[in-house]
């Protein structure tokens, strides 16, 4: 059998992105990554800075934000406009010839909209990984085009959907599994998984389904790492190689949570 290519999914978080001097040292060694690679990013951070000086209230459960109308423009108009531009301009002042995308684009991420039972989070998207339109993307990587996807995807009825990148990530580097030996990375500002948020030495430098189950109950992994965590599992159940939750600035040592 003819061994597969290595692919790296990467998904960086809001607070990475929110920062011009962090976001450049990532994208420098996103870059110097070897192989094939794609990016994830999200911006929340900033989504929610312009949120509040435009004077809409920013609703969040369970570390995921409740999306009505306005907000569905104003994340669009951050996620798939501004953030995303600029980092594909960061990326080729580099040398990286990337290519942003959401979700609609060459129908790459069709979603369904959450039902609203039991928490309505308006129009928000959760996408299918047998849906995703992995041809077209190994069409880009195999040209030597890094995708660099926002967290907006469709639901191909004409409407946007607001989309957790965690979920993107994890639902790419599931439907390019077939194709590649995949690893998925999710970079943000903390060391890894910590069992104390304010102590980057606790953090928890491995760790397995049962073991987060745990963890959870204790409360030790809340909000945001949740559905975090919930993707990771996913991933490896459905062909992802490695899973690995790092800081930003140690994606090349790969040193971080890597769960098992």
């Amino acid at each position: 059998m003819k061994k597969k290519a290595t692919l790296s999914i990467v998904k960086i978080g809001g607070n990475i992105v929110d920062n011009p001097e962090s976001l450049k040292l990532f994208l420098s060694d996103f870059h110097r990554l070897e192989g094939r690679k794609l990016l994830v990013h999200g911006g929340g951070v900033m989504a929610s800075k312009m949120a509040s000086q435009l004077g809409i209230e920013t609703k969040m459960v369970q570390g995921r934000r409740i999306t009505d109308r306005e907000t569905l423009k104003l994340v669009t108009m951050v996620y798939a406009g501004w953030i995303n531009k600029n980092m594909v301009a960061l990326l080729q002042q580099i040398g990286c010839n990337a290519i942003g995308l959401s979700g609609a684009d060459a129908n790459t991420i069709p979603s369904v909209r959450r039902s609203p039972e039991p928490v309505d989070f308006g129009f928000v998207g959760d996408p299918d990984p047998d849906k995703i339109n992995a041809a077209f993307l190994s069409q880009l990587i195999e040209s030597r085009i890094t995708p660099l996807f926002c967290a907006i995807t469709h639901d191909s009825h004409g409407s946007l959907l607001n989309t957790n990148a965690d979920t993107i990530a994890y639902s790419v580097a599931t439907a390019l599994s077939k194709q590649y030996d995949t690893s998925l990375y999710y970079c943000f500002e903390k060391e890894g998984v910590l069992k104390d948020l304010n102590d980057p030495r606790s953090l928890i430098p491995s760790m397995n389904k049962a073991e987060c189950e745990n963890y959870k109950l204790q409360g030790v992994i809340a909000d945001g790492m949740i559905p975090k965590l919930d993707n990771s599992f996913s991933a490896m159940e459905k062909g992802v190689s490695k899973v690995i939750i790092l800081h930003a600035k140690n994606l090349l040592k790969q040193q971080g949570t890597v769960l098992r």
